[in-house]
Order: structure tokens, then sequence, then C-alpha cells
């Protein structure tokens, strides 16, 4: 009887110290430090110590650590995978899985940029009623058509612009023929029938349907893989300016542009940038993706900041941190500058997400110039300590000198570059 008191004493003290050891302040730091770190070669991770814990590798053949007072400072050398274990008073608290992944950089960018898209098929932007001698219909909406399918074929033939469309509408009509429509509506597509009706007053066959096959804008370029050309921009999708849906891209093309003006935001007015495209309008790349984290393609020309033209490392979205850091964007003209903008938040994420950061801007001379972020700047690099981390993407309507930043992670993932690549057969 009294052996079985003594255990429960013995456990109920254990559990005591465990219950205390878990919600100790210092031992929530460390619980909550990620279960896996992911390093480039060359870059450290630094734990805080707020308790004595000790750290120990698995091995030293491709991480070198340092113990102080204060902290633990982890030094990638090559890549590869190892262990970390933190104990506190002997007893375990944290396995750490520890990746090096190879030496990556890419050049930031900030250009003011021109952007030229050319959709899949015609994209309906709404209907209209055609005045005919019975009265007035559309034939398309008749058809089920709604704003925002889009047409890629008509009578087995495929549709790639809207001079495509005009032949098939008044050949129909004369025959007083259907037309056999294939419709994609989000992520389906169908086919319906569709005969054109006659304008009594042109005196020509319509299908009820505005459609359009292009949009145009400007942005911002966010960074260049000098490898491979392949560039990344705006930070978010391009959507059709009437029915408010991305835009499927078939094709498409940038160029350099020029920022004549600015209007000034305030509160509850995002102002924008207003630009034309250069003169010589050069296709100096081109698109092959409008994605939520921007629009990608590849460059075949040379496209320069003129202030930070050589390549530099990235920053995970774990390794972001809160503090200050630089945009580079255009104000005037097509020079690229630096300001000065505060991470306000951060958030690691494992798995792609199109808002990773708050940032607000802090620079007096882009503030008086802007009043905070504007339309158009929309790409625009973000960089601290000497890493590009994201892309400018969204203006908080009630706050313009706020607004959301993306992870350059997702971006780089977006324009298919493998910033993960390890070696074959090499770990620790």
């Amino acid at each position: 009887m009294k052996l079985e008191m003594i255990r429960k004493i013995i456990g109920g003290i254990l559990l005591v110290s465990l219950i205390s050891i878990i919600f100790f302040q210092p031992m929530r730091q460390y619980v909550s430090i990620p279960k896996t770190v992911t390093m480039f070669e060359g870059q450290d991770y630094t734990i805080n110590k707020a308790a004595p814990v000790t750290a120990a590798l698995k091995s030293n053949t491709n991480i070198t650590l340092e113990q102080e007072k204060t902290a633990v400072s982890l030094k990638a050398i090559e890549t590869g995978q190892n262990e970390m274990l933190l104990e506190y008073a002997g007893i375990p608290i944290k396995k750490v899985d520890v990746k090096v992944l190879k030496d990556f950089r890419v050049i930031p960018g900030g250009q003011s940029i021109g952007v030229k898209l050319n959709t899949v098929g015609v994209l309906v932007v709404g209907h209209h009623l055609v005045n005919t001698t019975n009265g007035k219909k559309s034939p398309g909406e008749i058809a089920g058509i709604k704003v925002g399918d889009i047409i890629t074929e008509i009578n087995g033939n495929k549709i790639e612009k809207m001079t495509d469309v005009a032949p098939y509408v008044q050949a129909a009509g004369q025959s007083k023929e259907a037309l056999n429509l294939v419709v994609s509506r989000e992520k389906g597509k169908f086919t319906t029938k569709l005969t054109p009706l006659k304008d009594k007053g042109e005196n020509t066959y319509k299908l009820g349907l505005y459609i359009r096959d292009s949009a145009a804008g400007i942005g911002t370029m966010t960074f260049i893989h000098p490898q491979s050309k392949k560039y990344g921009a705006l930070g978010h999708v391009i959507s059709d300016m009437d029915t408010k849906q991305p835009i499927v891209v078939e094709d498409g093309q940038i160029v350099r542009s020029t920022v004549t003006s600015i209007e000034k935001g305030s509160s509850g007015d995002p102002g924008e940038k207003l630009a034309r495209f250069s003169n010589d309008r050069e296709i100096v790349g081109n698109i092959n993706k409008n994605s939520p984290f921007g629009i990608f393609g590849k460059l075949n020309k040379d496209l320069a900041n003129g202030i930070m033209d050589k390549p530099l490392p990235i920053a995970l979205s774990h390794q972001v941190k809160e503090g200050p850091a630089k945009i580079l964007t255009v104000v005037n003209n097509d020079k690229v500058e630096e300001f000065n903008v505060e991470i306000v938040s951060t958030i690691p994420q494992k798995f792609p997400a199109t808002k990773g950061m708050v940032i607000k801007i802090t620079d007096p001379k882009l503030l008086e110039k802007t009043g905070g972020i504007v339309q158009g700047m929309s790409g625009s690099p973000i960089i601290q300590n000497g890493k590009l981390i994201g892309a400018v993407t969204h203006v908080f309507v009630n706050d313009p000198t706020s607004g959301y930043g993306v992870h350059i992670e997702w971006m780089l993932n977006e324009a298919g570059i493998n910033i993960y690549e390890m070696p074959k057969n090499k770990a620790s």
C-alpha cells in the first residue's frame, strides 16, 4: 500500500514537472520551433536561447553548429540532410530536421513593364439585344452563354481571335443554320447551338454577345532567373475588367513601360501609376502563364534595373522576419528606385498562398509621391537583409500605406523553377 502511494506521488511530481516545462515560457518558445528547417548553402539559422538548452547535430558533414549563451547558430556548408536535437536539463524537447539546398539566386526586378495578353478563344464580356423584325433578342443569351464564358470552337474549328468569328456568323445567318459552339466555363466545357439573328438597322447577322480576345495593362517585374531567363511579375492574377474573372491566357508579350504620372492614393481611394508602353514597343519576353501568383514567361532581351543587376539569394517563407525591408519600383519615367518599407507581419507557409506578409510603406519620399501602394506597383520586389523575399501584391483600400505581399518561394514555384533541388544520394 505504502509502495503504491510512493509511486503515485512520484508520478504526480513527474507530471507536474512535465507540465511546468511545457508551459514555462522559454520551453514554449522551443516547442514552437518548426520541425523542419530549410536553408541554402552559405546561409545561417539562429535560435535565440531563452533557457539553458543544449543542441547537438546528428552529423557534422554539411552543417556547423555554434552554441553561445544567448543563441544556437547553424551554418549551412553544403547540400544534404541532417538532424538537430535540443535538450533541456538532459530531457529532449525538440528534434529538428535540417535540410540544406543548393545555393540559389535570382536578379531582382523593379522595372515598369507593359503587359499584352491574348486569351484562349474569345471571352464573352456581355450580352446585347439584336434589333430584329420580330423584336429585340440576344441569340447568345438564348443559347445559354453567360458572361465569363470562353468560345473556343465554332463548327469544329478552333477560334483564336475575334476576327475568326465574323465569317462563321455571317455564313450561318445567310444559310439560316445554327452554329455549333464549344464553350469553356470555369473548369468544364459544353456544346451549344446558336442561331445568329439579322439586325434590321445594320443588315448584318449578330450573336448578341460582346466578345474580347486580348487585354493590356502595366505592372512591375519581380525577378529574372539568369540561367533560364524565366521571369515572374505582378504577384497576382490578371482578371478581365468586365467579368472580373481571371483571363485564360493563350499567349502574351511584355514590353518596356514608362511611368508618366502618379494618381496619389488616399483612404478609400487607391492611387494608380499612369504609364505608357515604350515608343519602340519592342517585345522583351513572352507570357505563358497568368496565375494567382502573377504572370510568368521567358525573356528574349536583357532587362536591367540599373541599381541591383547582380543575382541575390532568396529567403524562404520561414526565413522572412518582421522589421525593415526595401522595395524596388518605378515612380518616374523608367528609373528604378529603392524605397524603405516595414514587414509588419509574416506567415511561414508550408503550402503556396497568395497572402504571405503585410507590408507598410515608411519611406517619406514614396509616401509624398504616391501616398503608399498604388495600382501598377504590384510585383515590386521586396528585399530584406540582402535577400529577395517576395513581391508587393495588394493595397489596403482604407490604408494605402499598407498592403499584402507574396513570398518569393511561391512565385518561383509557379514559374517552374525548382529551388528545392538536392544532389542525388547526398545525405548525412
